[in-house]
């Protein structure tokens, strides 16, 4: 992993199971500096070591302020995460344009962090007069509330795709590999061969919109070679006499 990294900051949590919770869902995506502020039952807590699954690095580098002041003294851009405004003029982010700020700063060789609220009623007003920003994650407006770990979650997720390289789709090919052009042109070539000759591109007129047609769906497909050699096997095998 890279050494660019995000601190998450829990203020007041009070379930052990959530505070495990979140350190598996850090260390899912990379994620190892915790941090909590006056954690309701104290520190450390039994109830975390189960749901942390194998997180225990996270869970016995915790640290523990008694203030979310001294929490984020040390850090050099902090957002804080609310369902809520608390009437305050703030910059409002999604997770996404909130990790690609900080993930640009962090890259800079800047410490960022993220503030996350208690289970019972999120951060207090003075929490987020601390924060640069707010993150808004997008919800049912009906049935807003996240549970502690899910909203961790999906802050780390965006985290890994700011600072790696995942392309955003591939294909798996396999021992074969994407077919070339000549291979799909021959495809081509084969398929209205046997159209011509089985009649179904008798209308002249017709003819070049649907081979265009046909082209077009075999082309929307990624054949591999493998395919290409499928496909012209069913062909001469449908062309065949019986």
């Amino acid at each position: 992993m890279t050494k660019t990294t995000l601190t998450i900051i829990l203020v007041e949590p009070q379930l052990g199971q959530n505070i495990g919770a979140v350190a598996r869902a850090m260390l899912n995506f990379g994620l190892v500096n915790l941090r909590l502020v006056r954690p309701r039952d104290g520190w450390p807590n039994p109830e975390a070591i189960a749901p942390a699954a194998g997180a225990d690095k996270i869970l016995e580098n915790v640290q523990v302020f008694s203030s979310t002041s001294a929490a984020i003294s040390d850090l050099n851009r902090v957002f804080a995460t609310s369902a809520r405004s608390h009437d305050m003029i703030k910059s409002i982010y999604t997770p996404e344009t909130a990790v690609e700020a900080l993930a640009l700063t962090a890259k800079e060789d800047q410490k960022v962090g993220i503030l996350f609220g208690g289970e019972r009623c999120g951060l207090l007003s003075e929490d987020i007069s601390l924060c640069e920003a707010l993150i808004k994650i997008p919800s049912n407006s009906t049935f807003p509330s996240l549970n502690l770990a899910h909203s961790v979650v999906l802050i780390a997720y965006e985290w890994l795709v700011q600072i790696t390289s995942f392309p955003p789709h591939i294909l798996r090919t396999g021992k074969t590999r994407l077919a070339k052009r000549e291979s799909l042109h021959d495809l081509f070539a084969h398929l209205e061969q046997e159209l011509d000759k089985s009649g179904f591109l008798r209308h002249k007129k017709k003819r070049p919109t649907m081979v265009r047609n046909i082209r077009n769906i075999f082309q929307r497909a990624h054949l591999t070679e493998q395919e290409i050699r499928t496909l012209r096997g069913i062909i001469r095998s449908l062309g065949a006499p019986i």
